[in-house]
């Protein structure tokens, strides 16, 4: 073989072929990766979607009550954590101060009233909370440290009762079915004013709902709400006295869930409602009354928002 020469006369080996094989293994590794990337998109859209922790949402309620203390709340608070509610309870000891707070957004439901305590709200503060479920009703009792039955309680004796004016009323019919105060006419919501003295065995003093307990030393006898009955570690049964959950003249003191307006279609608290309907909770919440409480199911919250609507038109024509 001879050398060639170039223009310039210097000498160049002869040009060497290129090789094909290089260019196809290239092309091969690049369609391979291809397949593999290929696969991989495949298999990963393929695959069971798995919610990673941030894409669960957990909701935090906050909930406005007079009895947190109660055990039935732990399961309650146990069970919402499984469908991702966080419960709060806030615990309120004065009957006038857990609807201001849901009103100004410092909770976010409330679970301490009845309709009628509700009505009495709504129009005195011209406000409008809504029910969003039942929860239950308990018997108003007629407690007394002096006397064993109200046959004993003597003439001119003197009974406290709540001076709200929701649960003043329910008091009052309860010392009316007592025989022991006669009520002038037939008023919805009647006030001490409306005592026929002349033919009345005792008289009344108003104190407030969370004094009524305290107020058994001193007076012959006591119209006490349940939760103030249980925290004061009084017995429910040994009430000498007390109205029936069942009758239909209790329907206005099925207590409720409460929200704002705007939040009862929320759905979380919708869910927090239910859950408080299981049945493990209600065991609870009946045991923490003592067997007193009567469950209220079947009402649903455009039911009850009417029963609402219909007790504030009577709140406001007794006015």
């Amino acid at each position: 073989m001879s050398n060639t020469v170039n223009a310039g006369g210097a000498p160049q080996l002869p040009q060497r072929k290129k090789s094909k094989t290089g260019w196809i293994a290239g092309v091969i590794a690049a369609v391979i990766v291809v397949a593999v990337a290929a696969t991989l998109i495949i298999v990963n859209l393929s695959a069971p979607k798995t919610a990673s922790a941030d894409s669960v949402k957990t909701v935090t309620i906050k909930i406005g009550a007079s009895d947190a203390n109660q055990p039935y709340w732990d399961i309650l608070k146990k069970k919402a954590a499984k469908k991702n509610i966080i419960v709060e309870t806030v615990n309120f000891t004065d009957y006038q101060q857990p609807n201001p707070s849901l009103q100004q957004k410092q909770t976010d439901l409330n679970s301490f009233q009845h309709l009628r305590f509700l009505a009495q709200y709504n129009v005195d503060t011209n406000n409008d909370l809504e029910p969003i479920a039942s929860t239950l009703i308990v018997p108003l009792g007629l407690y007394s440290q002096k006397w064993k039955s109200v046959d004993d309680i003597p003439r001119g004796g003197t009974i406290a009762i709540p001076n709200d004016p929701s649960n003043q009323a329910r008091a009052l019919f309860v010392l009316q079915s007592a025989k022991l105060i006669v009520l002038k006419g037939d008023k919805f919501a009647p006030t001490p004013a409306d005592i026929d003295a002349s033919k009345s065995r005792v008289t009344v003093a108003t104190v407030d709902a969370a004094q009524t307990a305290l107020s058994l030393p001193s007076v012959d006898g006591s119209v006490i709400n349940n939760n103030f009955v249980r925290d004061a570690k009084i017995d429910p049964q040994s009430a000498i006295f007390a109205d029936d959950p069942k009758s239909p003249g209790a329907q206005p003191y099925i207590n409720l869930i409460v929200a704002r307006v705007a939040d009862i279609d929320n759905p979380a608290y919708l869910e927090f409602a239910k859950l408080y309907h299981d049945p493990e909770v209600l065991k609870s919440v009946v045991e923490s009354s003592n067997g007193t409480a009567v469950i209220v199911d079947g009402y649903s919250g455009k039911q009850l928002r009417a029963l609402l609507k219909k007790i504030e038109s009577e709140v406001k024509a007794a006015q």
